[in-house]
């Protein structure tokens, strides 16, 4: 089944729908952004300041996504041999980094007014930071050897060994004792985030995961045309 995912059968597919995926986020982020700002309620404790959630989680739940599927297709295309799996993790990649930095960067904004400090080295912030730092390690490697057969193998472990920091972000506010709170959304018991809240926050979710996929198909469209015109980067 792997013959599916060569580069010349798939680029006809991907070289058409960044237009088609730009119109359904712009529409879903209208959506959200009038659910998050407008229509959702204020938080009885944090009042307004709450609405910051609607960037953050969703940011922090891409960014681990995007890390889980980048491991997936490194120790898949590492074990099969499949070059193709390696460029998608690559064009991943990026818009993964973003959005991890995003998530830090609005929860240090939201910490100020409901913890009183900028920056705590709390175990679910501290866990992101290195996060970023896997992710700044994996595009330095393709920065480093390029299309070089070795950084198949290099990446393949810089994400192995990232991957065990992602249940560690899951979980770290149930392990230890932390400034953030405890997840309010959960998919195998019952959320205790209310629903005026919870629509709002999932449709954000969505405008995300299609902006990460338009940025994706982006930079994977600008790979397979180097491959196409036999560029540098060619894999």
């Amino acid at each position: 089944m792997f013959k599916y995912f060569e580069p010349n059968k798939i680029f006809s597919i991907t070289s058409r729908a960044p237009k088609y995926v730009l119109l359904v986020f712009i529409i879903i982020l209208c959506i959200g952004l009038t659910e998050a700002l407008i229509l959702s309620p204020e938080d009885y404790k944090q009042s307004h300041s709450v609405r910051i959630m609607y960037v953050h989680v969703p940011a922090a739940w891409i960014s681990l996504g995007i890390f889980s599927i980048i491991t997936f297709l490194s120790i898949a295309g590492y074990i099969f041999k499949l070059k193709n799996f390696f460029l998608i993790s690559k064009s991943l990649a990026p818009s993964g980094l973003v959005f991890n930095i995003i998530a830090l960067v609005t929860g240090s904004i939201w910490g100020k007014p409901t913890w009183g400090t900028w920056w705590a080295w709390d175990a679910r912030i501290t866990s992101m930071l290195i996060l970023v730092l896997f992710y700044i390690l994996y595009l330095v490697a393709w920065r480093i050897y390029g299309n070089n057969d070795k950084v198949f193998k290099i990446t393949a472990i810089i994400t192995t060994l990232g991957i065990i920091n992602v249940p560690i972000i899951k979980y770290s506010v149930d392990w230890w004792n932390t400034l953030h709170q405890p997840a309010s959304v959960n998919i195998l018991s019952k959320s205790s985030i209310h629903i005026s809240m919870l629509y709002p926050l999932l449709i954000m979710t969505a405008a995300f995961a299609l902006f990460s996929l338009l940025i994706f198909l982006m930079k994977y469209n600008t790979e397979l045309i180097k491959i196409k015109n036999k560029g540098l980067d060619r894999l």
